[in-house]
Protein backbone atom coordinates (compact mmCIF):
# COMPACT_ATOMS: atom_id res chain seq x y z
CA UNK A 1 0.00 0.00 0.00
CA UNK A 2 1.17 3.49 -0.68
CA UNK A 3 0.93 6.24 1.92
CA UNK A 4 -1.10 8.89 0.10
CA UNK A 5 -4.40 8.35 1.99
CA UNK A 6 -4.60 9.51 5.61
CA UNK A 7 -7.34 6.97 6.43
CA UNK A 8 -4.89 4.09 5.78
CA UNK A 9 -2.41 5.35 8.42
CA UNK A 10 -2.76 5.20 12.19
CA UNK A 11 -0.49 5.29 15.23
CA UNK A 12 1.36 2.06 15.86
CA UNK A 13 1.63 0.77 12.28
CA UNK A 14 4.98 0.03 10.61
CA UNK A 15 5.81 2.17 7.57
CA UNK A 16 8.65 3.12 5.24
CA UNK A 17 9.15 6.89 5.04
CA UNK A 18 11.42 9.15 3.05
CA UNK A 19 13.11 11.82 5.16
CA UNK A 20 13.43 15.39 3.86
CA UNK A 21 17.22 14.95 3.54
CA UNK A 22 16.75 11.73 1.55
CA UNK A 23 14.17 12.99 -0.96
CA UNK A 24 16.73 13.28 -3.77
CA UNK A 25 18.09 9.76 -3.26
CA UNK A 26 14.79 8.12 -2.31
CA UNK A 27 16.40 6.29 0.63
CA UNK A 28 13.69 4.79 2.86
CA UNK A 29 13.61 4.64 6.65
CA UNK A 30 11.44 2.05 8.43
CA UNK A 31 9.71 2.79 11.70
CA UNK A 32 6.53 2.86 13.74
CA UNK A 33 4.13 5.80 13.42
CA UNK A 34 3.74 7.96 16.53
CA UNK A 35 1.90 11.02 15.13
CA UNK A 36 0.24 11.94 11.83
CA UNK A 37 1.27 15.46 10.85
CA UNK A 38 -0.68 15.95 7.59
CA UNK A 39 -4.19 17.31 8.16
CA UNK A 40 -5.60 16.76 4.66
CA UNK A 41 -7.18 13.42 3.71
CA UNK A 42 -4.70 12.81 0.86
CA UNK A 43 -1.30 14.07 -0.26
CA UNK A 44 0.34 13.18 -3.59
CA UNK A 45 3.83 12.78 -2.06
CA UNK A 46 2.68 10.80 0.98
CA UNK A 47 1.22 11.62 4.38
CA UNK A 48 3.75 13.26 6.71
CA UNK A 49 4.28 11.37 9.97
CA UNK A 50 6.54 11.38 13.03
CA UNK A 51 8.04 8.02 13.99
CA UNK A 52 8.48 6.81 17.57
CA UNK A 53 12.19 7.70 17.35
CA UNK A 54 11.34 11.32 16.42
CA UNK A 55 12.17 11.23 12.69
CA UNK A 56 9.73 13.02 10.38
CA UNK A 57 9.03 12.09 6.78
CA UNK A 58 6.42 11.17 4.18
CA UNK A 59 4.99 7.65 4.06
CA UNK A 60 5.97 5.73 0.92
CA UNK A 61 4.85 2.21 1.88
CA UNK A 62 2.67 0.75 4.62
CA UNK A 63 4.33 -2.44 5.89
CA UNK A 64 1.86 -3.70 8.51
CA UNK A 65 -1.26 -2.46 10.23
Amino acid sequence: MNGTNRKDISSGITVDIVLKADQRTGKLTRGIVKDILTNSSTHPHGIKVRLTDGQVGRVQHIISK
